[in-house]
């Protein structure tokens, strides 16, 4: 089966992609495109995929770098392909020919790039990373090798939705302690529990930062088993562990 990827007409013409699980070589609860090697995947199916998507991409396979993705604000500048796998969870480069990639099963995969400018970035944006500041990071660190953040698209890939991001009070009340206009993202749930929608967090947090265009494309992660790992939906079906999607985009 050939690799699936979601694309944006506002990332093109560089070459870029929100992959989903279909055409990998995993199986098991991993069936698919698993490509996080911090799972208890075959490490050679892991290799196999990630192989695949490099390819998919345009690139040799040293050449789709990530980093070691610890639900921060840290951004990593990227000017040259690495074994290294830096804490932090976003990258940016304007060097042709690396392809940026970031690791989700239901946090927010967001492509970035100032095509004038020739500078582009990936960030992997949960909510703890989104609260922190993460978004706007990655855009200062754009910023910073030329780009401007009038000119710059942000793209975020399949995440969790609202109805399926289920939370308690106490997940509510450090948003409201942050800002009580953070209310505006929960919806009532039964009983003490709330509903968080995480991309219009994620889209509010790309507009207050002043970028040129920024959308979600509407793809829930926790409610397409076929086309989508989510790490909720594993939990809520008690499985061992849960596969890992890949989003990419270079220059």
């Amino acid at each position: 089966m050939t690799l699936e990827a979601l694309t944006s007409d506002h990332l093109a013409p560089l070459r870029h992609g929100f992959f989903t699980r279909r055409g990998g070589a995993s199986s098991g609860v991993f069936e698919g495109l698993n490509c996080g090697a911090g799972s208890s995947d075959q490490t050679e199916a892991v290799k196999i995929n990630r192989g695949r998507v490099a390819e998919a991409m345009g690139v040799a396979p040293d050449h789709l770098v990530g980093v070691h993705q610890v639900h921060s604000a840290d951004v990593v500048t990227v000017l040259s392909p690495s074994d290294a796998r830096p804490k932090a969870d976003a990258l940016v480069t304007n060097v042709p020919g690396l392809a940026l990639s970031i690791l989700t099963a239901d946090c927010q995969p967001v492509l970035f790039a100032d095509h004038e400018a020739g500078v582009i970035g990936a960030a992997h944006a949960g909510w703890r990373g989104a609260l922190d500041g993460v978004l706007e990071a990655t855009v200062d660190a754009m910023e910073a090798l030329g780009a401007a953040r009038a000119r710059t698209v942000a793209i975020i890939g399949p995440s969790i939705s609202q109805r399926a991001y289920e939370v308690g009070p106490e997940f509510v009340e450090l948003f409201a302690d942050m800002d009580m206009d953070n209310m505006r993202f929960f919806a009532s749930g039964n009983g003490d529990r709330a509903h968080f929608d995480l991309p219009a967090f994620g889209l509010s947090r790309l507009r207050e930062a002043g970028l040129g265009h920024c959308e979600w494309i509407r793809h829930c992660t926790y409610s397409d088993p076929k086309l989508f790992y989510s790490y909720r939906r594993s939990v809520h079906a008690q499985e061992a562990d849960y596969g890992r999607l890949i989003s990419t985009i270079v220059l």
